[in-house]
């Protein structure tokens, strides 16, 4: 898909010289960008997406296995 942006010229020449160091399309920089824009503003839809993952695991036979897991993820910050 093609489309048309404004950006002040200030973030477009330091995103020319990103892109140019890390040997990626202007193209390929700005899909990036907004991908990972999306994926930390719409936190909704990669916890679906997360949830959708982990139903699909097995569960876990051992059952110290299944407690640790458990510990670790009471003491993790979301």
């Amino acid at each position: 898909m093609k489309t048309a942006i404004s950006i002040p010229d200030d973030v477009f020449k330091a995103a020319e010289r990103y892109a140019r160091r890390a040997r990626k399309s202007r193209s390929q920089l700005y899909a990036d960008a907004v991908s990972e824009y999306l994926a930390r503003h719409a936190p909704d839809e990669v916890t679906e997406a997360m949830n959708k993952v982990v139903a699909e695991l097995p569960e876990p036979s051992d059952p110290f296995v299944a407690a640790a897991a458990r510990r670790i993820l009471e003491r993790s910050e979301w």
